[in-house]
């Protein structure tokens, strides 16, 4: 093995982190390594210029300071949090933390800059930073007080949401690029309105449907809610309502899918908040969340991000021409959270099919029973929809809804897979194969 000065760092610092070493001391080790890491990368060429010999030097430096940042918060991340969030005094959402972290802990994650100068690169020509914010997210989540108190933060409305509430209230609509809510009779309508490119998730669609989420839970004149895709002018389903393709490919290609404000942020937030609820009412005896049921009804497809979506909602029709997939085996990246959900909708060997061998689920199969509760034909959905809606228009439906989500799936069991997704979903955004795979689907006209 080759001499270098920063291996005896390493072997030191990790030596005094597992021994105890008090945190200033360890993080002020840890900046050191960092930036030692940093220089040595800076030696070599950008990372889509590399020969094969440097992308492997490239690889040790990473994974030598990696593991710094590992052991770090595997020893610390409740001194840690305690420090960015006063005790537990603040509540930081995922990117707010991430940033205060690299603020407060110089080298323990990526800064604005370095972030900045990543967003900017394709997917095949970046660093990989965002692998060192899940490592961090990996263990404040895994840590019992931390995850609990980062997740609580995660069900908060968002700012934008509480600015846009009182003129939802007043008029019962709200227009964004990625969603159209409307108030009709109590329910709220949350249609999903990118009509260019097949409802295909990015962070503007994650921001858009989050607000309206916040908003449609909030309203108090809100008893129920649906989710469902509108027309479509892509040319070949123009005019025909869609459900949703998924993530955006092309996005993801071009460096445009952000481990914390896409994928996590998604997770944590309005698909959470629509099976938890939204978090306002602290200090209430009953609950601190107001809750509503969800309905979604699937037209033409729901590939993707929009199955991964369909496993929290209370209700879920399907026209009996549509289908469902999970194409994670071929894009190479985790599907969010379907990993813990699908098991319990469909059982462990039909979600593995669906999950790792990328089986198409159609409508019209007896399988799509265990994905959907109701299949309709195609000029019998929208009364279907009006008939689940009013189903659960009922006053003891929140208390059930509640109790069955606690049985499924409860925050522990969540937190504890968020963690864990926080890492291996950021190493899968820098994969070979993932970036080789989405570079072509970025490649073809009009792909999503």
């Amino acid at each position: 093995m080759r001499a270098d000065p920063a291996s005896g760092i390493v072997s030191g610092i990790v030596s005094g982190i597992v021994s105890g070493t008090v945190l200033e001391v360890a993080s002020a080790a840890l900046s050191e390594a960092a930036e030692r890491a940093e220089t040595r990368l800076a030696e070599l060429p950008e990372p889509g210029a590399r020969t094969e010999a440097e992308r492997a030097t490239a690889t040790e430096i990473k994974d030598e300071i990696r593991l710094l940042r590992t052991r770090f918060m595997e020893a610390y991340a409740e001194d840690v949090h305690d420090r960015l969030t006063e005790g537990g005094k603040r509540e930081l959402r995922v990117g707010e933390l991430v940033e205060a972290a690299a603020e407060a802990f110089p080298g323990l994650v990526p800064t604005a800059a370095q972030l900045a100068a990543e967003r900017d690169r394709p997917q095949a020509g970046k660093e990989g930073r965002e692998i060192d914010q899940g490592i961090f997210l990996r263990a404040i989540l895994a840590s019992p007080r931390p995850g609990r108190h980062l997740i609580d933060a995660m069900l908060r409305p968002t700012p934008r949401a509480l600015r846009l509430l009182p003129e939802f209230l007043r008029t019962g609509v709200a227009e964004m690029e990625a969603v159209r809510l409307v108030r009709d009779d109590g329910v709220a309508r949350l249609t999903l309105c990118r009509d260019d490119c097949l409802n295909a998730e990015d962070g503007r669609q994650v921001d858009d449907m989050e607000t309206a989420v916040d908003l449609a839970l909030l309203d108090p004149g809100v008893r129920v809610c649906l989710v469902r895709g509108g027309e479509m002018s892509h040319p070949r389903y123009r005019g025909r309502r869609v459900f949703s393709a998924g993530i955006n490919l092309k996005s993801l290609s071009s460096g445009g899918i952000s481990l914390v404000d896409f994928l996590l942020r998604r997770e944590l937030g309005y698909l959470h908040k629509i099976m938890r609820g939204v978090r306002v009412r602290d200090g209430a005896w009953h609950s601190p969340f107001v809750e509503k049921p969800w309905v979604a009804a699937v037209d033409g497809f729901a590939i993707g991000g929009a199955t991964q979506l369909l496993l929290v909602f209370d209700h879920v029709l399907a026209a009996s021409d549509a289908y469902f997939s999970l194409p994670a085996a071929k894009e190479g990246i985790v599907p969010g959270v379907a990993n813990l959900r699908l098991t319990r909708f469909a059982g462990p060997r039909l979600a593995r099919q669906v999950i790792l061998t990328g089986r198409r689920v159609w409508a019209s199969e007896p399988d799509a029973r265990l994905l959907a509760d109701e299949i309709v034909e195609p000029a019998e959905l929208d009364a279907a929809v009006e008939r689940a809606l009013a189903r659960l228009d009922g006053a003891a439906v929140l208390a059930n809804r509640r109790m069955l989500n606690l049985a499924d799936e409860s925050v522990d069991a969540f937190r504890t897979y968020m963690a864990e997704f926080a890492l291996q979903q950021a190493i899968r955004l820098y994969s070979e194969d993932v970036i080789d795979k989405v570079g072509k689907f970025g490649a073809k006209p009009g792909s999503r």
